[in-house]
């Protein structure tokens, strides 16, 4: 058994939120130089892995299938403050910022994330075996979701172009918040072993074959804190760093659809770490419960969120998908569906999911 988790008081995971929060107090409201910039920028993707590093304490703590949901719930926090952060000064340009987030936050998780962790894990193992029973139900709440949230925009008539009337977002961010409390409760409490961890035969892994030793509560309770910590760190920097993110997209000529892109990007690197340690050890179920958590989670809690913020916000909320947005979502469904009947794949489905993702980066980048 081995200690995993640090707790001492000059680890970088410790001193990394504190310092951000200082530089933040320092940039706040400023007109920053370019190498200001640039150390912004460094604190605050190293912030963003020190908050899913305490999230990740935490998630040891209080065991699977908690883990994912803990870690799934921290990252997507950031992901709504960044948006909102953005969105707010972004005024009529950044009415599509939301979607184009949300969407590509679950590109990169039911695409990038769970077909990088299917290959680790066939490589591994020659086939990647997880419960299909939880999977499956993740795959459904996510399409589900997507499809309330981001393809009936497009096609509803109260209001002109790809938006909700009030009456339809409010029926989405509950319908949204449902599905995710509905969700949960099956994850955690009523089908648990759904969720679990799986061996090659099929039997579930008992926690107690980890060979790390759990932290302490205190430990956890500390991390807690410093979770916190390193999210008013992230938040605020993006903030700061916002005007440079949507600069440098303008001046490389990208769309402005892509800074929603670079958000998701930031936010689930860390996500994408976690998961593919997880499949490297043989957890592939725990992977996928971190990818498809997050894309539900993206969903869930975001478009709440943004419901509510659009109440003070100027501007419309666009929120519907374009047709080759839409073709990539239903053929990601499809595929998905597929991969996950049989409750193992390949390295072949892994490498089919990794090449719809590399189509969706293409199409982001030259519509």
């Amino acid at each position: 058994m081995t200690a995993r988790f640090p707790v001492s008081a000059l680890h970088w995971t410790v001193l990394v939120p504190a310092f951000s929060v200082v530089l933040l107090a320092l940039t706040w409201g400023r007109v920053l130089p370019v190498a200001v910039v640039v150390v912004v920028a460094v604190f605050l993707a190293v912030a963003v892995l020190a908050a899913v590093h305490h999230a990740e304490v935490v998630a040891h703590r209080v065991g699977e299938p908690y883990g994912a949901l803990v870690l799934a719930v921290a990252v997507t926090v950031i992901e709504v403050a960044l948006i909102l952060t953005l969105t707010a000064d972004g005024g009529p340009k950044s009415a599509g910022l939301a979607r184009d987030t949300v969407f590509a936050a679950v590109m990169i998780t039911c695409n990038g994330i769970m077909g990088l962790c299917l290959l680790v894990g066939a490589l591994r193992r020659r086939v990647a075996v997880f419960n299909p029973e939880g999977t499956g139900a993740s795959l459904a709440t996510v399409a589900t979701l997507a499809t309330l949230s981001l393809v009936l925009p497009t096609f509803t008539t109260s209001t002109p172009g790809p938006r909700f009337s009030t009456a339809q977002l409010t029926f989405a961010a509950l319908a949204s918040l449902v599905l995710y409390g509905l969700f949960v409760a099956t994850q955690t409490v009523r089908h648990r072993a759904y969720f679990l961890p799986v061996k090659p035969g099929g039997e579930v892994i008992d926690v107690s074959e980890d060979d790390t030793v759990p932290p302490t509560t205190r430990a956890a309770l500390f991390s807690l804190a410093l979770l916190v910590v390193a999210l008013i760190a992230v938040v605020g920097l993006a903030k700061v760093e916002s005007p440079t993110i949507e600069r440098g997209v303008q001046y490389a000529g990208l769309p402005s659809s892509f800074v929603g892109v670079v958000i998701a990007l930031l936010v689930l690197l860390p996500e994408t770490i976690a998961a593919v340690r997880a499949a490297a050890r043989d957890r592939v179920q725990t992977s996928l419960n971190l990818a498809l958590g997050s894309a539900m989670a993206s969903i869930g809690l975001t478009i709440p969120a943004v419901a509510v913020a659009s109440l003070w916000m100027s501007g419309p909320l666009l929120l519907g998908l374009g047709s080759t947005h839409m073709v990539l979502l239903a053929i990601t469904v499809a595929v998905g569906t597929l991969t996950v009947i049989p409750g193992r794949a390949t390295p072949l489905q892994g490498a089919v999911h990794l090449s719809l993702l590399a189509a969706y980066v293409v199409l982001a980048i030259s519509p």
